[in-house]
């Protein structure tokens, strides 16, 4: 496999991963950057990713009962104060209307950051009687959030996601209903995105504001570094009680409601730039990709070479295939550089001593392994080839995190493993342990381990571990 260099613009990634990834999401053009500072344009190349996203998960939503509605961008204050912990979670986050260009609003309205209390004044409405339950509703929508700091996909003060909101009769329902998307999560990472997602509860200290259990799917970057990719919330009554929604359940009894919240965002393409791209560009999985084959014609105006890659074009995208036939004037080399920086999953080559020879050149893009193979049989192959492509993706990066989950019995070497990158386990004794650890040494805890203690003494604190944890630094 050749190491040269094609794309000489996009930085190396062993040199600055950091700006590895930016140059990427703008050499791709996935993205732009907009007049406004960290809000961005979804160019049609990264928006068509998200729209890719958008299919699976909109498939099994409407597979598990779910039903996609839209509410409002903005929230009264007053109503927006109801639930407390929810209103500190996501105070310094706020962007707020005060205005409507001619005079002061009577009441500032904030541009939401997330729509629990939107749905939560509507369930309080339509919810009357154990018949109205469950609720089971999702948006696609924009947020916005005021970050400080704002890279490309995975923080922005706007971004684009799906929220699900689902109200129940009973606990138990509203818990099974956390644990089903996150499994639908989970899913999206095996199926499309070929990413591992790790998955499990966040500790007290991570949970998000005014849950009483969050679930996290956590994927492991090639810098070693963890994104949190998706949360899934059981709100348990928090929600239901500050905003007084009650039903008469079977025994006329008035009861509040159960309640859940879920969501994966655009983060989702960040994820997979970093997961999967190298020094040439972005490596994307099959199923994700908005171009899953392109075709280059190799002396691209012979009249035979014209005739057998339109036909194949036609036959792919006949077979639900995304392709794209490049016959422009650019040199082939040129198309080959494109490509790759697109992380295209496919390329064939066919040119005139290719049909003499009744073959066509296939080339995947993940590992640069070339496949010769006889063009009567080529539109047929090339689903099968997708797939092993995909799976040969997935089993990569599950090898990356199987890799890089190490143990840590003392503090010591809990900071040595930490600097090699990836996650480390320990066993600690609460958030005081958590609190020294990110003061210490800026990682976070990523996600509760179900397993017996490493230690029955926490390094941190020697005080008695109650529970293991899987730490890394994150995005």
């Amino acid at each position: 496999m050749s190491n040269k260099k094609l794309v000489d613009s996009i930085t190396s990634r062993s040199e600055d991963f950091a700006q590895w990834y930016t140059d990427l999401c703008l050499k791709a053009e996935l993205m732009d950057y907009s007049d406004v500072q960290g809000f961005i344009i979804y160019r049609p190349y990264g928006y068509n990713i998200w729209e890719n996203i958008q299919d699976y998960l909109n498939k099994r939503f409407k597979e598990t009962n779910h039903q996609n509605v839209y509410f409002p961008m903005v929230i009264p204050e007053s109503l927006f104060q109801k639930e407390k912990d929810h209103v500190e979670g996501f105070a310094p986050e706020t962007a707020m209307i005060t205005t409507s260009g001619v005079e002061d609003l009577a009441e500032r309205l904030i541009v939401r950051p997330t729509s629990e209390v939107l749905f939560a004044t509507h369930y309080a409405k339509v919810i009357q009687s154990h018949r109205d339950l469950p609720k089971l509703y999702n948006q696609w929508c924009s947020v916005v959030r005021w970050e400080k700091t704002t890279r490309p996909f995975l923080r922005g003060k706007e971004f684009l996601w799906q929220e699900g909101h689902t109200a129940h009769a009973t606990e138990e329902e509203a818990r099974e209903e956390t644990l089903q998307m996150l499994d639908i999560y989970k899913d999206l990472g095996k199926e499309v995105l070929a990413i591992p997602f790790i998955t499990g509860r966040k500790t007290e200290r991570e949970k998000f504001a005014g849950a009483i259990e969050t679930y996290t799917i956590e994927a492991l970057m090639y810098d070693g570094k963890a994104l949190q990719s998706g949360t899934s919330h059981y709100f348990g009554q928090e929600f239901s009680k500050a905003f007084d929604i009650t039903f008469q359940n079977k025994d006329s009894k008035l009861e509040h409601v159960y309640q859940t919240s879920w969501g994966v965002s655009t983060r989702l393409i960040g994820a997979v730039i970093m997961v999967h791209g190298d020094d040439e560009g972005l490596v994307l999985p099959p199923y994700v990709a908005p171009d899953q084959v392109v075709i280059i014609p190799i002396q691209g105006k012979n009249s035979e070479v014209v005739d057998v890659t339109n036909n194949l074009f036609d036959e792919l995208k006949a077979k639900g295939i995304r392709v794209k036939l490049d016959d422009s004037n650019r040199s082939p080399g040129w198309k080959f550089s494109e490509y790759e920086m697109k992380g295209v999953p496919l390329r064939i080559e066919i040119g005139p001593r290719d049909i003499k020879n009744v073959i066509a050149t296939v080339v995947k893009r993940h590992n640069r392994e070339k496949l010769q193979i006889p063009l009567k049989e080529l539109s047929s192959k090339i689903p099968e080839i997708l797939k092993e492509v995909h799976e040969e993706m997935y089993e990569k990066a599950l090898d990356h995190v199987e890799k890089n989950i190490r143990i840590a019995k003392t503090y010591d070497e809990f900071k040595a493993h930490l600097d090699l990158g990836g996650y480390v386990k320990l066993s600690i004794s609460g958030e005081k342990a958590e609190e020294i650890i990110k003061e210490d040494t800026g990682a976070t805890a990523r996600a509760i381990v179900e397993e017996d203690l490493v230690t029955e003494i926490c390094p941190v604190t020697n005080e008695k571990a109650t529970q293991t944890i899987l730490f890394a630094r994150a995005y």
